[in-house]
């Protein structure tokens, strides 16, 4: 593999741009993770057995149509969406295009997390705000949430960096970002220079998400 570096001088707008691209579309998916997949990560973990909103019917079927996105290949939900990405947004090639598969990836993933930190809450808590005549929304509010903010900043954390690698995929299909300045350059053109300036700029940048995520995590759990 051979690295010139007069060539990657040149294209820093180009990586500029693409960078920037893959930001865009990783905002915009977490924005929309945490909004759909907070409410209902909470909703699988309340209706569950035994917990205060117990019910049988809601919790199965969150549960299997969460399970049911989360195992499809984020490459075949890219291209199942096609359809979806032009009735939202009216076109199916750009960063733009590629934030629709990437939100209805990222809700069901991030839902299961945001679960996965409420199960570790002491359940004697729970039952302590039931007996002392907590409303369902009290107890969400101010026993589920504050106690599990640090595993659902976790989460967050793991759903930007998961994010970061399915974003790279958007390429396959034109969805601007990294990804795709890997593939026009770096694997059509066999541009050894683009592919490890790409693969260095993605694990710094998921280093310093993880480093930030759990310094935020390690701070709200004092």
């Amino acid at each position: 593999m051979e690295f010139d570096v007069q060539h990657l001088v040149e294209l820093i707008p180009e990586i500029n741009e693409s960078f920037l691209q893959t930001l865009y579309m990783i905002s915009i998916a977490l924005a929309v993770a945490i909004i759909f997949g907070l409410p209902i990560g909470i909703l699988i973990f309340i209706t569950d057995k035994g917990l205060f909103l117990q019910n049988g019917i809601v919790n199965q079927v969150l549960g299997f149509i969460v399970n049911m996105i989360r195992s499809i290949p984020f490459i075949i939900l890219l291209v199942a969406l096609i359809p979806l990405t032009d009735f939202l947004v009216n076109t199916t090639i750009g960063p733009k295009a590629a934030s629709v598969p990437l939100s209805v990836a990222a809700i069901p993933f991030f839902a299961r997390l945001v679960e996965t930190a409420l199960r570790k809450i002491d359940y004697g808590v729970i039952e302590a705000a039931i007996a002392a005549g907590g409303t369902p929304w009290m107890i969400i509010k101010d026993v589920l949430l504050p106690e599990a903010k640090s595993g659902i900043i976790s989460g967050i954390t793991i759903t930007v960096v998961s994010l970061v690698g399915t974003s790279a995929m958007a390429g396959v299909v034109g969805g601007g970002g990294i990804g795709d300045l890997a593939i026009r350059f770096g694997y059509y053109r066999y541009d050894d220079t683009i592919m490890i300036t790409t693969v260095v700029i993605l694990i710094v940048f998921v280093q310093l998400i993880q480093l930030i995520g759990d310094k935020i995590a390690k701070a709200v759990d004092k």
